[in-house]
């Protein structure tokens, strides 16, 4: 092998590791991002001295916001990622399911919960909604998915 193939070599394992680095950690960051905010900071901004029911949900729309979006920024990274390998048939699925439950969240919950939450803030009492309940299955879901696509995505690389 001639020095210049040696190095283009060379430059093609590097791609790929990082490659491979970057779809393991992406999910990693995600889930650990969704157990912060959905698991801890959620229920216990309402616990907070001084923080009413209004103020809090306020400040949960602000963050879900800011969480959803980059929740879309590292699913698009990891699908990029993804491209040029050749991940198996459940890489896939899971991908494309946290490609579904996130445009749930995004484009069908998100929106009805934030109305429900503006009513409550501007000091209505909306009728009782079981919303906010399948959005927290969904973030189940993602919690549960998101460690398993990981653990599968370094199990390809493993020797």
């Amino acid at each position: 092998m001639c020095r210049q193939d040696q190095h283009r070599d060379a430059a093609g394992r590097g791609v790929n590791r990082a490659r491979d680095i970057l779809q393991i950690a992406t999910p990693l960051v995600w889930v650990g991002m969704v157990l912060g905010i959905s698991v801890l900071e959620t229920p216990l901004k309402f616990r907070a001295p001084g923080i009413t029911r209004a103020l809090g949900l306020g400040i949960g729309r602000l963050v879900f916001r800011a969480l959803n979006l980059t929740e879309l920024v590292l699913l698009t990274v990891c699908t990029l990622a993804l491209l040029g390998a050749s991940p198996s048939r459940w890489v896939v699925a899971l991908t494309a399911s946290l490609w579904a439950v996130l445009l749930v969240q995004l484009l069908g919950l998100r929106p009805a919960l934030d109305r429900r939450a503006s009513l409550i803030i501007d000091g209505a009492t909306p009728p009782r909604s079981s919303l906010h309940h399948l959005y927290i299955v969904l973030e189940g879901l993602k919690i549960l998915s998101l460690p398993t696509l990981a653990t599968l995505l370094l199990m390809a690389v493993l020797p």
